[in-house]
């Protein structure tokens, strides 16, 4: 059943179960909500979490496949569900017969462990199986968030919280970003400090907070390595790494330390199966930022657009440090290095 499901690739997942009709107006608030609001930016695929103060948290999401009718307007939190069972729609079914009438708690089930449900029928806010998918156009019109936000937000959410979708991007509505962790989570603040001199690439300071990981004791900082295709790169979230030297530093740290690493293997067969390795990782670690940091072409430009896009990078850039790191330790166990046991 599950092998069946999973090469199925759940299709049209992302839709929560069948519901009875509803109005998708939000409603009166109740309020003892205490302010808190969600907004959902369709352009920016983000979740904006408003606090009771008036701070803001933004969290990536997924949205509708290319196809897929999403809910526009305002609604809001009609039911919350712990470890939710997910029942597709009649439509997903005919699509695709071979899901399952119900998917029970667990790995497999497409909501993951927490589920929003909105105003609009067979919509929710809830978790994902899928994580890679977050940041993408992929759901069956539901809003995909990654295990650890959508736990954030259920854990604050009430039934009755307002909830506005919208097409644009909320663009000069958003203060500057500072970094946050990779999970997604971005805190946004309400008031923001004139931008610093930018730093340079030889002695960093980060524009943004990045809290630098240690390195192993027994081993001084790698030097930073640029990476050649700057001179030719257009992507706008790679030309950011390349242009911001807190960014250029973090990513050239991350390459040095591969350098470095290679330098040391002795054997030819052992250093170009690693460098194999790396450089899948490598792969990988794009892939995930041009889905999480993910921004329209040419809206770069646009100071708010460019400081959200900066404080992702960042925080991926801190954890691919780290993830380097730890697979270099990995590949040890496993190559012959020059002057290592």
């Amino acid at each position: 059943m599950w092998t069946l499901l999973a090469l199925a690739g759940i299709a049209g997942a992302g839709s929560a179960q069948a519901a009875d009709p509803g109005p998708a107006d939000p409603g009166p608030v109740d309020p003892k909500l205490g302010g808190r609001s969600i907004a959902i930016s369709l352009a920016d695929r983000r979740l904006y979490l408003t606090d009771p103060d008036g701070g803001t948290r933004s969290f990536p999401v997924a949205i509708g496949r290319p196809g897929v009718p999403i809910p526009v307007g305002d609604s809001s939190i009609r039911r919350k569900r712990r470890d939710p069972t997910w029942r597709p729609t009649a439509n997903q079914r005919r699509d695709n017969p071979a899901l399952p009438r119900a998917v029970p708690p667990g790995p497999n089930n497409p909501l993951g462990l927490f589920a929003l449900d909105l105003g609009w029928p067979a919509i929710a806010i809830h978790g994902t199986n899928d994580p890679d998918s977050i940041g993408t156009r992929a759901s069956g019109g539901c809003f995909r968030m990654l295990p650890a936000d959508i736990e954030t937000v259920f854990a604050v959410a009430e039934v009755g919280m307002p909830v506005r979708v919208v097409r644009e991007s909320l663009g000069a509505d958003k203060p500057s970003l500072p970094a946050s962790r990779l999970a997604g989570t971005v805190a946004v603040a309400v008031k923001t400090a004139p931008p610093s001199p930018p730093p340079s690439f030889a002695a960093p300071v980060p524009a943004v907070a990045i809290a630098k990981p240690a390195e192993p004791p027994s081993e001084s900082p790698p030097a930073p390595v640029a990476d050649p295709r700057c001179a030719t790169v257009t992507a706008p979230l790679r030309r950011m790494i390349c242009d911001v030297p807190a960014l250029a530093f973090l990513d050239g740290r991350a390459r040095g330390t591969q350098d470095r690493f290679l330098a040391g293997i002795a054997d030819p067969a052992a250093r170009a199966s690693a460098a194999y390795e790396l450089i899948q990782d490598e792969r990988r670690f794009h892939e995930r930022i041009a889905a999480l940091c993910w921004i329209r072409s040419g809206t770069e430009g646009d100071p708010a657009v460019a400081a959200a896009a900066q404080s992702c990078l960042a925080t991926a850039l801190d954890r691919r440090l780290n993830d380097v790191t730890e697979r270099i330790a990995s590949l040890r166990g496993s190559t012959r290095i020059a002057g290592r046991p």
